[in-house]
């Protein structure tokens, strides 16, 4: 039983928002190729879909949903595509693209779910968690 929670604790799951500012991609593409993840989950409109990561392929998942949306109705989409997406009972969380109203609306997806979230981006020097 014991290895089984160490398993779970130890199992870390990428999830980042590709909105508009392509600026901004450098960050999550820097997180996937430099991160150790059990599994990578994108999340962004038809124009984020233009994201390119050839590294850990098989472990990426990009989910469409309309950033267009208001708030309230943009959290539902998010937790309605993301409810069944997730191992590890937390996840590590990339807000380094987007805006306020997408942040708010990811964030409190995952926290209805639930899933534990541990923030996360990349620095100098690799990797933190914050």
């Amino acid at each position: 039983m014991n290895t089984l929670i160490g398993e779970l604790k130890n199992k870390m799951e990428l999830i980042c928002i590709l909105s508009s500012g392509k600026g901004t991609w450098a960050q999550v593409s820097g997180l996937i190729k430099h991160g150790d993840w059990d599994k990578i989950i994108l999340i962004g409109d038809d124009f984020s879909s233009q994201f390119q990561i050839l590294d850990k392929k098989d472990k990426t998942e990009f989910i469409k949903v309309d950033l267009k949306k208001k708030l309230v109705d943009l959290k539902d989409e998010l937790l309605k595509k993301l409810k069944d997406k997730f191992d590890g009972m937390e996840v590590a969380c990339s807000i380094a693209s987007g805006d306020g109203k997408e942040h708010m609306a990811l964030i409190s997806a995952l926290i209805s779910i639930p899933v534990g979230i541990r923030f996360t981006a990349l620095t100098k020097e690799g990797v933190v968690f914050l």
